[in-house]
């Protein structure tokens, strides 16, 4: 009679516990560099600690977002790119919040996959940590799940978790302090962000292009790298302005572009006029329009169209806030003004 066989173990049914355990330990470093004040704990704990006190507030609301990327995941997929989008998970996140007056203060991600591939991971993750770096958020934890029979090949899930504060009197938009006659001021984006990917890669597959083909609208990339470009994170650029009290209402450009999101801002009495002949598009848009056959009112509700941030601000702000803009990197145009509806 044979010796009774081994039993079954976790990794059998396709979960690699140590694959995990060392994937922790290749990112420790990323996440201890993300730290700020008000968050001194280390990952591998059940829960991340952050100290509002310690960060230097004292009236604060917290102000939480949660988002992915859509399926501009598809693409980081199939091109292999994968240290940009942990940037994008970021981005989605905090420019949502920024719009609220928040500070970003900490951060929480979740990834899964049917396979962990601590490589992979790890390439994601380090975006992850170089977009909280860049938004002075703190990486403090989160969950990577390994689900076998969930997800095909090299398939992989993300979703973000923020959470901010803003002091009580200086949260946004502020509708008591916006009129008729203020001007809205746009900050370009790098691109189409995370949004309008689905329309995107359709767009692509009628082109005929591969993502390894040379892209027709940015020199020395291919298709995919140039599509794979990420959001811009606007924090730095926006915290001392909301914080100095020059800006009433800001408005993230996302999914249904300017006519959908600016309004999210404003008061009922008001609306947006926008001159879209004020900035130039990048050339993305271009290409897109054309390869796609897009009708413009289609275009300014499916993407951002080159637009990436809308502020308000009074009429005799303009020249300040858009000279503080530009010398903190931005590129930062007049695109409109509010009306009474």
């Amino acid at each position: 009679m044979s010796a009774k066989q081994t039993g079954l173990t976790y990794a059998d049914a396709g979960v690699d516990i140590d694959a995990g355990e060392a994937l922790i330990d290749r990112i420790k470093p990323m996440v201890k560099a993300t730290q700020r004040l008000g968050a001194d704990g280390s990952i591998g704990g059940f829960g991340g600690a952050f100290d509002l006190k310690a960060a230097g507030f004292k009236d604060p609301v917290l102000i939480s977002g949660t988002d992915g990327v859509g399926t501009k995941l598809r693409i980081a997929i199939d091109t292999g790119i994968l240290n940009t989008v942990g940037i994008d998970l970021v981005a989605m996140c905090v420019n949502d919040i920024l719009a609220n007056g928040a500070e970003p203060l900490f951060f929480l991600d979740y990834f899964a996959t049917g396979h962990l591939d601590t490589d992979k991971a790890a390439a994601v993750i380090s975006g992850i940590a170089k977009g909280c770096t860049e938004s002075g958020c703190a990486l403090i934890g989160g969950e990577t799940a390994e689900m076998p029979g969930m997800y095909e090949g090299d398939d992989f899930d993300l979703a973000g978790f923020v959470v901010g504060a803003a002091e009580r009197d200086s949260m946004l938009p502020r509708h008591d302090d916006m009129a008729a006659g203020d001007i809205l001021i746009g900050l370009s984006s790098s691109g189409p962000h995370s949004n309008g990917y689905s329309l995107i890669r359709k767009i692509v597959e009628i082109s005929g292009l591969s993502w390894d083909d040379s892209s027709p609208f940015a020199q020395d990339q291919t298709l995919g790298q140039s599509l794979i470009t990420p959001t811009r994170l606007y924090v730095k650029s926006l915290l001392p302005l909301i914080r100095s009290g020059q800006i009433s209402g800001l408005a993230h450009i996302t999914g249904g572009g300017l006519t959908d999101n600016t309004p999210r801002m404003l008061p009922k009495h008001l609306r947006a006029e926008f001159d879209f002949e004020s900035w130039e598009r990048p050339a993305v848009f271009k290409w897109l329009q054309e390869t796609g056959n897009i009708a413009e009112d289609e275009m300014q509700r499916a993407f951002n169209c080159g637009i990436g941030m809308v502020i308000c601000v009074k009429p005799e702000a303009v020249m300040d806030v858009l000279s503080e803009l530009e010398a903190s990197g931005e590129i930062a145009t007049v695109i409109g003004q509010l009306r009474q509806t």
